[in-house]
């Protein structure tokens, strides 16, 4: 363990303290370093240092706004390799997850926020009433809160933070205890920018501390609005709070998306989407393939083709993908055996894999067979590298398969004909659907939410800004 200990930010100070968490890299199952453990008093002052700084930061041109947040992007695309490295070791991630996809898109996101910043506007409608005139304005909301996860911190962490910022507000950021140092960096390179003390502060904590921690900052009265990314079930209470202090909030949760593979469809591109789609960060994407339904008449060489795929892939790699942690683990080989126990069996991936005692916290990407409807690795999002296969006869069906999820993140499709594609993605209960690509696709002008119990509200895009403005009407008599 090195004797880094990453600090809190408050109020553009990082700060130290004697109460520490240990950080544990899965790739070791040992600590990498240490993290300081914010308490609820902590969190207050991050509340009241970001209050302090609301009045001037939203005051500010929004070209002013726009340059720190370019700036931002650029110090942050300078460190790269740094910022990745500390995803990999924080969570297990791979280079080509890291470096290439999460931090990347978490800079793209960056500067696309930044490029919207000079465009927020009201509007000025005709009223009833003669010699009145009205406009309406779009305002800073004040402090908002956002709570984010491990699995993309570097795009978790920007999406939160950036459209806070630009619109106005000024922000708290309480980390995943898993990946406190990715929001760090977030952080610093905001504030090597140039972005003045107490908009963008960070605040870690200790598990057991978080529900005080982050009530405590919910119940604030200068608190206006929280961001959540993160599992259904930690945001219903997260909502069940705001809901308490009459607070909005917008909620990002988990998802169970089905990739629909149809008869016509194209089985290279249907077998390396699915497969991208299902073990892209070791499956650990609220976005990724849980679910393949593949229409029988094709079922017998698209699985064929998937368990060549996937041994081609196992001979390429030395070791399995990495989970987060053993407690991860553990759950998702119970889910494995729960299943198998019931009748499933494994189309790739097995209930013993050999790995050496000094390999981390790794798990083979499996892929199930022979599933039914009422097991629990069907219905329960599984985020590791697994997914279960089902056969499906009609369209009907394998819409209806995946509606029967109480999620609704995203989805796929797989099909030569369009207009059948386009006539599903309508059916489909989804906040995305994607035709002949993976479930797993998030960029900067695409609206990112999802229906049921996969929350609500959006993020990227106009939709996103929108979510961190508050609008005004302003009438006088001419």
């Amino acid at each position: 363990m090195t004797s880094t200990i990453v600090p809190l930010i408050i109020n553009g100070r990082e700060e130290s303290s004697p109460a520490t968490f240990d950080v544990v890299s899965p790739y070791t199952n040992q600590p990498c370093w240490s993290a300081v453990a914010a308490t609820p008093q902590d969190a207050i002052r991050a509340v009241e240092a970001a209050d302090a700084a609301f009045p001037a930061w939203s005051q500010t041109k929004p070209a002013t706004r726009r340059d720190i947040l370019l700036k931002a992007a650029d110090l942050l695309e300078e460190r790269l390799a740094t910022c990745a490295e500390y995803m990999r070791t924080e969570m297990g991630a791979d280079v080509g997850a890291s470096q290439g996809f999460v931090v990347p898109l978490g800079i793209r996101m960056l500067r696309e926020v930044a490029s919207r910043t000079t465009s927020i506007c009201g509007s000025v409608p005709v009223v009833e009433a003669e010699g009145q005139s009205a406009m309406i304005w779009k305002e800073a909301m004040g402090v908002i809160v956002g709570i984010v996860p491990w699995n993309a911190p570097y795009v978790f962490g920007v999406r939160s933070a950036a459209c806070a910022l630009a619109a106005g507000n000024t922000t708290i950021l309480k980390s995943s205890e898993q990946t406190p140092r990715c929001y760090w960096a977030i952080a610093r390179a905001f504030e090597d920018a140039g972005l003045p003390a107490g908009c963008l502060n960070v605040v870690s904590c200790r598990p057991q501390d978080a529900p005080d921690v982050v009530n405590a900052m919910i119940e604030h009265p200068a608190v206006r609005k929280i961001n959540f990314t993160g599992s259904t079930a930690v945001g219903r209470k997260i909502a069940q709070t705001c809901g308490h202090n009459l607070k909005p909030c917008l909620m990002e949760l988990g998802g169970k998306n089905s990739s629909i593979v149809c008869a016509d469809a194209k089985l290279e591109t249907a077998v390396q989407g699915v497969l991208a789609g299902a073990f892209l960060n070791s499956g650990q994407i609220c976005m990724a393939t849980d679910r393949i339904l593949v229409h029988s008449s094709i079922a017998l060489a698209f699985i064929n083709a998937m368990k060549k795929a996937l041994a081609a892939g196992a001979e390429a790699s030395a070791l399995p993908p990495t989970l987060v942690n053993t407690a991860s683990k553990t759950r998702v080989e119970a889910l494995i055996s729960g299943a198998v126990a019931a009748g499933a069996h494994f189309i790739s991936g097995s209930a013993d894999t050999q790995l050496p005692a000094d390999s981390g916290v790794r798990l083979a990407p499996t892929v199930l067979g022979g599933v039914k409807e009422d097991m629990a690795v069907w219905q329960e999002e599984s985020f590791a590298s697994v997914a279960a296969c089902m056969v499906f006869e009609t369209e009907d069906e394998a819409i209806r398969l995946a509606n029967s999820s109480g999620y609704g993140l995203s989805a796929s499709v797989f099909t030569e004909d369009l207009r059948k594609g386009l006539a599903m993605a309508k059916r489909i209960q989804s906040g995305a659907v994607h035709i002949n690509s993976m479930t797993i696709h998030d960029e900067p002008i695409l609206p990112h939410g999802g229906v049921k119990n996969s929350g609500w509200g959006r993020f990227n895009a106009e939709e996103g800004l929108n979510e961190f403005l508050v609008t005004k009407s302003v009438t006088w008599m001419d």
